[in-house]
């Protein structure tokens, strides 16, 4: 999914519940994609979703003063700009028992477990815990946070990288990361830019790969 300039979105890929029928929307200053539904952020505030609405993940419509949205498998998560934080969905692990909490400056949703960046560096998360992907308890220091299926992310503020969850793909392999300002967690895998804008992935060997952006 993407958005584009004049703030229209676009998406390409599997679309057997609609999760790529974006081409109406105006006015989107962010998307985010789930398993099987989209979700985009309006500059007014309210959001949008399209896609699979089995456990109620694109019941968004009545969001209001959101800054930013995650989509995880089943859910969608809002945060508010009085850094509380919203949540629609499957709730079958409690990934949408977010309603107490305060101080977030970011979200990111898995495939069932929500994170959450507190503005004092440490990191707040719920739901299925299975791999360790929750345990960010200890995390300390921290400016960004991702997640994807079983795994999450964090940057710091030395700009080293840290990660909980599964790893049986290697995505969890970033330790020897460094000057990384931007993260993205896929199911198995795990990327980083740097601020030469290369970037780094953990791989399905848990090895490096590096391109240059140009």
């Amino acid at each position: 999914v993407g958005v584009r300039s004049d703030l229209t979105a676009v998406a390409v890929g599997w679309n057997d519940d609609g999760q790529c029928d974006v081409g109406g929307w105006g006015n989107i200053t962010q998307v985010a994609a789930g398993e099987k539904h989209t979700v985009g952020l309006r500059a007014d505030g309210t959001v949008v979703a399209v896609g699979a609405n089995s456990s109620g993940q694109c019941n968004v419509g009545g969001w209001t003063n959101i800054t930013q949205v995650g989509a995880g498998g089943n859910h969608s998560v809002g945060l508010k700009s009085d850094g509380t934080v919203v949540a629609v969905g499957l709730n079958d692990s409690s990934q949408c028992d977010v309603g107490n909490w305060t101080g977030i400056t970011e979200v990111a949703a898995g495939a069932g477990h929500t994170v959450g960046l507190k503005s004092d560096g440490t990191v707040v998360a719920v739901g299925l815990n299975d791999s360790n992907q929750c345990d960010v308890g200890n995390w300390e220091n921290i400016t960004q946070v991702a997640a994807d299926l079983y795994h999450t992310v964090g940057v710091k503020g030395d700009r080293t990288v840290i990660a909980v969850g599964y790893n049986g793909y290697g995505q969890l392999e970033v330790g020897s990361w460094t000057d990384v300002i931007q993260i993205a967690a896929g199911c198995y895998h795990t990327v980083g830019v740097k601020s030469d804008g290369t970037v780094v992935a953990a791989n399905l060997v848990g090895e490096l790969a590096k391109w240059n952006l140009g």
